[in-house]
């Protein structure tokens, strides 16, 4: 038996530092320390919304699922194209994407204004015009206002379906409040502060939204093309399917993903409940010693 058990320890040990080098990449640990051991106040107190949805495995799919959602807007879309380097360097975009999730949600109040002031910095360089001749900026605040309605949307979605512990109504008001916190700080004006009014953000973005050729590529090259070991690509394509079985239908259409109730609904968002709840045993691991991986 306790060879099994540590045979099971060192698995969950080797999956939990591979998913998080994956996401946190190379700073990983030393951005970790900082960001949950640097002293002073924080923007949100342990007991915030935001916390428990950010802080969960549910995450992986609430990611994949603003990604696909928010390619929709054309502008937004071609700013990415452009201006992002996704494809060149996915996992780095993921990594920094992740780090600014985690300081502004967990870090110190100084780290997480700096971390907004550095994301705003570039917003305001990324500028252009789309194939079609519409100009667009990173820093306008309608375009900010898009995306941060369709990550809060998707992140909160994905947690209610798949989270080790749904929020209650008032939570789920809390957690959009607690967002609108950090996107007003990126730049976004009036942002919702509870559900209701993120239904009604998110309509009133809904004439402006197509899938362009741009869309479609990056939802190919998310759904299909990810540089992965062939070992990690079953679970990918679990977690892909379970994002794309939970996005609303009118983004589905545009975006060529047909829907398969009997599928999804039996197996695909089951297998989803499982691997969430795998990245979690494997990410709520203990951290190994430092040092213990370095090489590798």
């Amino acid at each position: 038996m306790d060879t099994y058990a540590s045979a099971v320890a060192g698995l969950r040990e080797r999956l939990g530092v591979e998913l998080f080098s994956r996401v946190a990449g190379p700073d990983g640990p030393a951005n970790r320390a900082r960001i949950h051991e640097a002293p002073g106040p924080r923007w949100f107190g342990a007991d915030r919304p935001i916390r428990a949805v950010h802080g969960d495995a549910s995450m992986f799919v609430g990611g994949l699922r603003a990604l696909l959602l928010q390619s929709l807007h054309p502008l937004a879309m071609a700013a990415v194209a452009a201006h992002s380097g996704y494809q060149g360097d996915p996992w780095g975009r993921l990594q920094r994407t992740s780090t600014f999730l985690a300081v502004t949600t967990f870090g110190a109040a100084d780290d997480a204004q700096r971390a907004v002031d550095h994301v705003r910095a570039i917003h305001r360089a990324v500028r252009g015009t789309t194939d079609q001749g519409e100009p667009y900026h990173a820093a306008d605040p309608h375009l900010l206002g898009w995306v941060h309605a369709a990550e809060t949307d998707s992140f909160l979605h994905a947690h209610q379906r798949y989270g080790s512990h749904p929020l209650d109504a008032d939570a789920c008001d809390a957690y959009v409040a607690d967002t609108a916190r950090v996107a007003t700080a990126l730049g976004v004006v009036e942002p919702p502060r509870d559900r209701a009014e993120l239904a009604e953000v998110l309509a009133s973005y809904r004439p402006e939204l197509r899938a362009t050729p741009q869309a479609r590529s990056a939802a190919r090259f998310i759904l299909f093309r990810p540089p992965l070991p062939l070992a990690a690509r079953p679970p990918y394509a679990v977690l892909t399917a379970t994002a794309v079985a939970d996005l609303p239908p009118w983004a589905r259409g545009p975006l060529r993903l047909p829907r398969v109730p009997v599928v999804e609904d039996a197996l695909v968002r089951r297998a989803g409940h499982g691997l969430v709840r795998t990245i979690r045993w494997a990410m709520t691991a203990p951290p190994p010693p430092a040092g213990a991986h370095r090489g590798r």
